[in-house]
Order: C-alpha cells, then sequence, then structure tokens
C-alpha cells in the first residue's frame, strides 16, 4: 500500500496499489482555465495528483508510467499533450518557519531546489549571459525570489519553444503558519508578488493548477490575478478526482482480499461529498488496507484524524454558545445544521465571526454537505465514525474541563458524596449538565451512558488521596465505579444508568442499586476490609439525574 507516497513516478515504478485518478488530465484540458485552484482536505490526495501532473506534461517524462491507465486510452490527447511541455512544479508544504524571515527562506529552498533541476541551462550556449547569471542568483538565493518563478517560466519558454506549465502544491500552507506565528501581513505581500509575477499576465504560461486545503479570499494574495478558476468541494466540476469512490474502493477491498471489510471500511472511512460525489478519505482506506493485511487487529483506527491537529474541533467547542452547544449535539447524534457558508476567508477573520467557524471545519473536512441550497446554505454533518468520536472526545474533554473550573461547586459535590446526600448531588450533577453540549438526547445508547460515566470520572479523579477504577471485574460483573477513600477506608460503588425518558430516572436508578446487590460488586473490595461501603445507583436523562444511595 502506498502509505505516504505521493510522488507518481516512484509509485507507479515500485507497483504500489494505484487508484486510477489519470481522467483528471482530460477533464482539466476540456475546462481549461490559466489559474485552476483546487481546495481539499488534507489527506485527500492533493500532492499525488499533483504529481501525476507532472510526469504526464512535462518534457522527457516516462511515457510507460501511464500505460494501462485511463488516460492512456486517448490516444490523440496523449500525442498532443504528453511529455510536450516545460513544468514547474514546487509544494510549499514545508514552509514552517516561526518568524517572518525563516519562512522566507524555506521559500527559497523550494524554488532554490526546482531552479537546481533546470541547473543543465547554465552550460547550454544559446542562453544569454545576463539569464545564466539570474539563473545563478536563484540558485544561490541572492535576489529575485518575488519573480523567480516568472523568470524561470520564460527561460524555459525562450529554451523549449513551449509554454510552461506551473503546478503549485499547498498553496496556503506558508499562510496558515504566518498566522499562526504573527507574521501574516509580511506573508501574504510576498506571496502575492510570488503570485502576480507568475500567474498574472506571463505570457509564457501555458495554464497554471495550485491546490490547497483552504480558499484564501481574493482580496488578500489573488487581487492580481484574473478570474481564476476555483474548484471548491462544493463545486462538481472535478469532484471524482479526489477520495476514493465508492466503486474504487470495493474494488481495492475485492483486489486485496478484504472484501468482507466493506461495511466497517464505509462506517468508519465514507461519508464526505465532495459536488454531488460520496467520497472515502484516501488516507485512511490505504492505512486501514495495511493494517488488515499486515497485522491481526481488526479494530478500526483513526488515521486521518491522528494525521494532524484538531485543536479547531476544541477551539469549536471552547466557543460555543448555548445555540452552537445544540447544534453540535444535533450533528453527533447523526442528525443536520443548516448554515450559510462563507467560500472565501482570511486566516486573519477567522475568528472574527463565530459562525465562520462552520466554514472552517467543512472545508478541513471535520464536516460535510448533505444538501445545498440556493441561497448559499448547506445541510451539515459529520461523515463518518472517525470524525464522531473525535467531537465526542474533544467535547467531552471540553465539559469536564468547564466542570472541574469550578472548584466550589465540586467541594458541595464530595460532601454531599460522602454524607449520602443524593438531593444535594442531584442540584451539583444537574447543574453541571446544563452547561454541557447536548447530543444527550439520540444517537447511539454507548455513547450517551459513556458520556456520563466519563464525567463521574473526571470528577473523582480531582479528590486527593481517593483511589478511582473504572470498569473492574467484581462479584459477577463488572462495576461501572469504584472509589476507596485510603485514609477513612470507606468504600463507593457507583452504578451508571441512562433512561429513555425522565420518567424512568427513579426506576433505573433503582435498578442500578439493584444490580450491584444481585452482582455482589461488594466482593471487589473484599481484601481491602473496608469500614463501609456505600452504593450509588444514578440515572442520567439529558441533563437531569435521579440519585438512590444505600
Amino acid at each position: 500500500m502506498p502509505i505516504g507516497v505521493d510522488d507518481f513516478g516512484k509509485l507507479r515504478t515500485n507497483h504500489f496499489y494505484y487508484v486510477d485518478k489519470t481522467g483528471m488530465i482530460k477533464e482539466l484540458l476540456a475546462n481549461w482555465g490559466e489559474v485552476n485552484l483546487f481546495i481539499r482536505p488534507r489527506r485527500f490526495g492533493k500532492s499525488i495528483n499533483m504529481s501525476m501532473l507532472k510526469y504526464f506534461f512535462e518534457i522527457g517524462t516516462d511515457k510507460g508510467l501511464f500505460d494501462g491507465l485511463a488516460i492512456s486510452k486517448e490516444t490523440k490527447l496523449c500525442e498532443e499533450y504528453m511529455g510536450q511541455y516545460p513544468a514547474i512544479s514546487i509544494t510549499l508544504k514545508q514552509v514552517t518557519g516561526a518568524t517572518f524571515e525563516d519562512a522566507k527562506n524555506n521559500i527559497w529552498d523550494v524554488i532554490s531546489e526546482e531552479a537546481i533541476r533546470y541547473s543543465g541551462l547554465l552550460k547550454c550556449e544559446h542562453v544569454a549571459e545576463w539569464d545564466k547569471s539570474h539563473l545563478l542568483d536563484i540558485i544561490n538565493r541572492k535576489r529575485g525570489l518575488e519573480s523567480s518563478l516568472k523568470f524561470l517560466s520564460r527561460l524555459l519558454n525562450e529554451h523549449y519553444g513551449k509554454m510552461v506549465i506551473i503546478l503549485i502544491d499547498e498553496y496556503d500552507a506558508p499562510l496558515q503558519k504566518a498566522y499562526e506565528n504573527n507574521y501574516y501581513d509580511d506573508m501574504v505581500g510576498l506571496i502575492r508578488q510570488i503570485f502576480g509575477y507568475a500567474l498574472k499576465s506571463n505570457e509564457s504560461l501555458f495554464f497554471s493548477v495550485l491546490t490547497g486545503c483552504m480558499r484564501i479570499s481574493k482580496e488578500s494574495i489573488f487581487s492580481d490575478l484574473n478570474n481564476p478558476k476555483i474548484h471548491s468541494i462544493s463545486d462538481e466540476r472535478f469532484d471524482e478526482w479526489y477520495g476514493f469512490t465508492d466503486d474504487e474502493t470495493v474494488r481495492m477491498l475485492n483486489y486485496l482480499g478484504l472484501t468482507e471489510y466493506y461495511e466497517v471500511t464505509k462506517e468508519w472511512y465514507d461519508g464526505y461529498r465532495f459536488g454531488e460525489q460520496n467520497v472515502y478519505c484516501p488516507w485512511d482506506v490505504i492505512n486501514w488496507c495495511d493494517q488488515l493485511l499486515n497485522t491481526s487487529d481488526r479494530i478500526p483506527q483513526n488515521f486521518w484524524v491522528n494525521s494532524g491537529s484538531t485543536d479547531i474541533i476544541r477551539q469549536f467547542a471552547e466557543q460555543a454558545d448555548s445555540i452552537t452547544r445544540d447544534q453540535i449535539g444535533a450533528l453527533i447524534e447523526g442528525r443536520t445544521v443548516r448554515k450559510k457558508l462563507v467560500q472565501d476567508l482570511t486566516y486573519r477573520d477567522m475568528m472574527d465571526q463565530p459562525d465562520n467557524i462552520w466554514s472552517i471545519l467543512y472545508t478541513s473536512g471535520y464536516l460535510t454537505h448533505r444538501v445545498r441550497y440556493e441561497d448559499g446554505s448547506c445541510d451539515l454533518c459529520i461523515p463518518n465514525r472517525e470524525v464522531k468520536n473525535i467531537f465526542i472526545t474533544k467535547v467531552d474533554s471540553w465539559f469536564t474541563a468547564k466542570v472541574l473550573e469550578d472548584e466550589d461547586g465540586l467541594k458541595e459535590f464530595f460532601e454531599a458524596f460522602v454524607s449520602g446526600n443524593t438531593e444535594a448531588l442531584e442540584d451539583c450533577l444537574n447543574y453541571h449538565l446544563a452547561e454541557s453540549i447536548s447530543y444527550l438526547d439520540g444517537g447511539n445508547y454507548e455513547d450517551k451512558e459513556t458520556f456520563y460515566h466519563g464525567l463521574l470520572i473526571g470528577m473523582f479523579r480531582t479528590k486527593k488521596g481517593w483511589e478511582i477504577k473504572s470498569e473492574r471485574e467484581a462479584g459477577n460483573g463488572r462495576a461501572d465505579i469504584t472509589v476507596f477513600d485510603l485514609r477513612k477506608k470507606e468504600a463507593y460503588i457507583i452504578e451508571v444508568k441512562y433512561s429513555k425518558e425522565n420518567a424512568d430516572l427513579t426506576t433505573d436508578a433503582q435498578e442500578a442499586i439493584d444490580q450491584i446487590n444481585r452482582l455482589h460488586y461488594d466482593q471487589y473490595f473484599s481484601q481491602r476490609l473496608p469500614k463501609s461501603i456505600r452504593h450509588y445507583g444514578i440515572a442520567f436523562c439529558l441533563k437531569q439525574c435521579r440519585v438512590l444511595t444505600e
């Protein structure tokens, strides 16, 4: 499986499994634009497609790399375009400087390395001496960074007698780092100049393709460009060329002998919608197949989520007001939320308007659309089980943190718990539940009970001198939570229930008490010889609870 392989030539010559996306070449030429910008989330095949374009168009390419692929059937197109153009191909994904000067040096590194690819021109007699001098200056990072891509394109155009293709992968990566490290204006100015020289009124340019994760506003860096063709994740054009379609995923599983894992693959890694096409995350599918082929582990993993930062979900939860918290809850339950999306953003303006976060979550792949409306709004939802897990995890940790900030409330909680004051315990818990994300009235039963269970565990673990255990074998079953006061030698057993209706709270809390007795959970403490053991049955429904004790 081609894990981490984003070079098309390496992928083909080393016989990695390849999902054929060469049909994109035909569609790109049929819908030709001078500047083409593709916006897709990370890990959806942007880099490998850019490498594919480079290998197809670049003069001197190994045409055999495309044998047997879809584009090879387009005989006339291949004769006219394959291996016919000089190409400038760079990626800005490694521009990660902590300061503007560091980031500028990173960009110099990238462009200098590309100039070195054409250093053979220094030996060509028909290349003018001043052009050789300028090329050396770019290679040695001395001058002309802003106009470097335009200069290279002119030089290649004159040398080969063919117009030039410019490919820029992850164009927005420097802007993200600049925003994070407080040199955004300087980086916007630099990128605007580089792009302005290379992509506007460049007589040597045939066409260009840029990719990125975020659609940056035209006024920010594209102000000097004339009508770039922007292909967002909402656009029906090119919707099948990023991500794996269902047919492609089925063929991969069949080829690898993993057909029986289709349903779990679909549940965990499908669900994204680009334009009108449903797609799987390629990074997930490839890593999942690799796991199934090479290990005995059959439990799906959070491959895509774990390949990047999830700070945006945490930030979303922390900034949410009560209405937004309810909407987060609806998403976790599997419902949709209708929102009007802002397609053009600047990194600086992202957090200025609270509703911008919905657009960021959508563009970055944490949400997808089910229905699009004429007013620009969409019905948004969580795409699959993997992303749902990260929402639940981040929201739970946020809620626990909010609870732990309330020191006075926790003091009252522990006093009521030790004394057996069930009414006071209910008041404390209900107060904290009132501040929670409202995803507790639908969806998966285990998710809801786990939320309440995790809340209690988080609260108990703040108490010094108490030993807290979760889901431990006790008697003839597993006790939800056991608590042992190491100093006072007092023990507590808590069984948690989820009630479908408020009217069931008392009955379910009593059932929790009965379960502790019926399954003899007290035996868990048989070696500790506690002075006392108190049983708690706690039933939750939405933002209410009922506490019983004996």
